[in-house]
C-alpha cells in the first residue's frame, strides 16, 4: 500500500508538465487531460522498479498516447488541416483574467506558447509534432523518442527538423511588450464598438488574416485584408454586448458574452503595434466546455 501511495505521489509531481506536453499535442484541454490519465492507468499496471528516470519515462507514454490519438483522428478523417476547404479548426485557448487564475490551466502555457503556433502544430503530421514538441518544446532526446515512433534516432531527427522549419516559417513574429499589445487591443475594441471604419485600418496590418472557429453548428470563416476583417470586426460587436479584456494563452485577448453566455473567445497576433492576426473561437459547444462566466 506505501508503495502504491508513493507511486501516486510521484505521479502528481509529474501531472503539470504532463499535462502541459499533452495540450501541445492535441490541442485540447479535455483530451490533455484524458491523456494524463491513461498515462496514470498505464502506471499503476507496470512495474517501473526498473525505470531510472520516471519523468522521462511518463513523458514518452503520453507522447504516445497523444500519438496514437492523433493518428485515429487522421484515420476518420477528423480535424482536418486549418484553412483546409475553407474549414477552420482552432485550438482550445487557455483564458485566465475573467475571475481568478487557474493555477492547472495556467500551466499549460507557462512559456507562452500561443494560439497561433499552436494552429501552426496542427498542420504538422503526427509523428511531426510528436517528434518537434517533446525534442523541441520538453528537451526528450531523439535517443527516447525514436521507440515511440519505432523509427532511428537519425530519422526522428529529421522529422523534427522538417517541423522545426515550417514552424519557423509559418508562425508569425509577434510583439512581447505586453502593456503595448494591451493598448493595440483597447483600440480595437473601441473602434469595433463604435463603427470607426477608418480606426480601425489603422490598428490592423493591410494583410492581417482572421479565422473564426464556429465548430458543426456555427460558420467557420477566413478573412483577409484590413478592409474586410474590419467590416467583420463591426458587424460582430453589434452582438457582443459583455466584452472583456483577458489573457489567452498568456497574451492580451477577449472573451465576449451575451446573456452571461460565452459568445466567442478572440486571441490576437500584434506585430510593430498592428494586428496581423485574429483567432476567434465561436463553437457553443466548445466554449460550454471551457466553463467561462462573466
Amino acid at each position: 500500500m506505501n508503495g502504491e501511495i508513493l507511486l501516486a505521489e510521484r505521479f502528481e509531481a509529474e501531472r503539470a508538465q504532463l499535462r502541459s506536453v499533452a495540450y501541445r499535442m492535441l490541442g485540447s484541454i479535455t483530451e490533455a487531460e484524458d491523456a494524463v490519465q491513461e498515462a496514470w492507468l498505464k502506471l499503476s499496471r507496470s512495474d517501473v522498479n526498473e525505470v531510472r528516470n520516471l519523468a522521462a519515462w511518463l513523458t514518452t507514454v503520453v507522447g504516445r498516447v497523444c500519438l496514437d490519438q492523433l493518428r485515429s483522428r487522421a484515420s476518420r478523417r477528423e480535424d482536418p488541416l486549418p484553412e483546409q476547404d475553407g474549414h477552420v479548426r482552432l485550438p482550445d485557448p487557455v483564458v485566465s483574467g475573467l475571475v481568478a487564475i487557474n493555477p492547472e490551466r495556467e500551466i499549460l502555457v507557462a512559456d507562452s506558447v500561443g494560439i497561433a503556433l499552436m494552429v501552426v502544430l496542427e498542420t504538422l503530421s503526427p509523428a511531426e509534432r510528436l517528434a518537434f514538441v517533446l525534442h523541441d518544446m520538453f528537451d526528450v532526446p531523439f535517443d527516447e523518442i525514436a521507440p515511440v515512433l519505432d523509427r532511428t534516432s537519425a530519422s526522428t531527427r529529421q522529422l523534427a527538423s522538417r517541423a522545426r522549419r515550417r514552424v519557423q516559417g509559418a508562425t508569425p513574429v509577434a510583439d512581447t511588450d505586453l502593456a503595448r499589445k494591451r493598448e493595440v487591443v483597447d483600440a480595437f475594441l473601441t473602434a469595433s464598438r463604435g463603427g470607426d471604419f477608418e480606426a480601425l485600418l489603422d490598428v490592423l496590418d493591410p494583410e492581417v488574416v482572421a479565422r473564426s472557429d464556429g465548430g458543426a453548428l456555427v460558420p467557420s470563416f477566413l478573412r483577409r485584408g484590413a478592409a474586410d476583417v474590419a467590416s467583420q470586426a463591426v458587424t460582430f460587436a453589434r452582438f457582443a454586448a459583455d466584452t472583456r479584456r483577458v489573457l489567452v494563452n498568456g497574451t492580451p485577448g477577449v472573451v465576449s458574452f451575451v446573456d452571461a453566455r460565452a459568445l466567442s473567445v478572440m486571441s490576437f497576433t500584434i506585430l510593430d503595434g498592428r494586428i496581423t492576426g485574429l483567432d476567434i473561437l465561436t463553437d457553443p459547444s466548445r466554449l460550454a466546455a471551457l466553463s467561462l462566466a462573466p
